[in-house]
């Protein structure tokens, strides 16, 4: 069954689908104003809203752990709708900041919502939908999500146009009445579906902390996605900073990066419906994402012209990598799951990716554009590496799991 036919018969998927939509056009709108907001209206010190920012990140941390464990104990129907909720007004809760404790108090809010709402949706859909469907569900749900940020940050250009505090504060309440709104859709969700079968006592699982192999692919996952700090830091940096290419190629080359994540997303993510699939896809996109590095330390020695046709090459070769080894890492992340404990094992695997988004800044900014030609081979090597071990990953687990033995991979 196609994508498409799927969300035509399923209830579930198109409730899903629908607040993902939603909740991704509040966060468009939001987040290009928040850092301006708080900068320029509420008055704080960009470094000190830099430092509340990555203090709210370390709560995000902690959340998509902490609400993993709870999707194996609680209804994750409510939990989506009390996290939808708290998410919303968070957002909302933006415009009366004046202080920094107000600020990493918000911060922190909305930042746990999001996380752990991640970790609570990824055990639904593992229990929803059942294997290679899981893969072009969250491929969906992806594609979703981009072209909602996408149509947000268009949005989010009128308040930018008009630049006066007023404007700021009604947008970004709107942002967050969205959230609040979408949350009446998650209470139709289907209890018997996302929740775990009471058959399957949490206390007869595997825990994720014991195995082995699930941790090793959730820190080569975490590492890869370094990636996500390379586009939407190091590379704007790069080409501003570092080539003889026209300033505006940094916002287009993010651009890009949206329309072919949107276009491709579901049709490039077959294939990972198996273990042996996700280490074929994977070991193609290591070699994509190192080509990219590659070719963007190229274009900061070329020509004008010839370094534009470079960075578009790199930013393809990283968009392709990015729907790959995000289909391969999402296969993964449930095939080495025990699923007795599936709430468990996606807390753990999204703070790997968490953690990543919290380093990825730092780590990007002192390689690529503090070292120059020999940080992006650097980022080359260690993006080869972790791909390579993923790809590794899956296909020894693949050869070492019995044909029709559902159990989980552990070692």
């Amino acid at each position: 069954m196609t994508i498409t036919s799927l969300v035509r018969a399923d209830t579930t998927l198109r409730r899903l689908l629908t607040v993902t939509l939603i909740g991704a056009v509040g966060r468009g709108v939001f987040l290009p104003l928040t850092a301006l907001y708080l900068t320029t209206v509420a008055g704080l010190p960009a470094l000190t809203v830099g430092v509340a920012l990555t203090c709210a990140g370390a709560v995000g941390v902690g959340s998509s752990l902490v609400f993993g464990h709870l999707a194996d104990r609680w209804s994750p129907r409510r939990l989506l709708v009390a996290l939808q909720v708290a998410q919303g007004a968070g957002m909302i809760a933006y415009v009366a900041v004046r202080d920094v404790p107000t600020l990493i108090l918000v911060a922190s809010l909305v930042t746990l919502a999001q996380q752990g709402g991640t970790s609570v949706r990824s055990a639904a859909i593992g229990r929803a939908f059942p294997g290679d469907e899981r893969v072009r569900v969250r491929a969906a749900m992806r594609t979703v999500t981009n072209f909602g940020i996408a149509a947000g940050t268009a949005v989010a250009a009128v308040p930018l146009a008009i630049g006066t505090g007023a404007a700021y504060r009604v947008t970004m309440g709107c942002a967050g009445i969205l959230f609040l709104g979408s949350s009446v859709l998650l209470l139709g969700l289907s209890t018997a579906r996302v929740s775990p079968p009471a058959a399957a006592p949490v206390e007869g699982g595997l825990s994720p902390y014991r195995n082995r192999v699930f941790l090793l692919m959730t820190a080569l996952s975490g590492v890869f996605g370094l990636q996500f700090g390379l586009i939407e830091v190091a590379v704007p940096l790069w080409v501003v900073g570092h080539t003889r290419a026209p300033h505006v190629l940094a916002s287009l080359l993010l651009l890009l990066n949206t329309v072919v994540v949107v276009v491709l997303q579901v049709r490039m993510s077959r294939g990972t419906g198996d273990l042996r699939g996700a280490g074929r896809v994977m070991t193609r996109a290591a070699w994509l994402m190192a080509g990219s590095c590659l070719l963007f330390a190229a274009g900061g020695w070329m020509s004008p012209w010839l370094a534009v046709g470079t960075l578009v090459a790199a930013a393809l070769a990283q968009a392709f990598a990015e729907i790959l080894s995000s289909a391969a890492t999402w296969n993964m992340s449930f095939e080495l799951a025990d699923p007795r404990r599936l709430g468990a094992y996606q807390g753990v695997y999204g703070t790997g990716y968490a953690l990543a988004a919290m380093v990825a800044p730092t780590v990007v900014t002192v390689t690529a554009i503090e070292m120059g030609t020999a940080g992006w081979v650097l980022l080359a090597v260690m993006f080869l590496g972790s791909g390579f071990g993923l790809a590794v990953l899956a296909r020894s687990s693949a050869a070492s799991v019995a044909p029709a033995s559902p159990s989980p991979v552990s070692s």
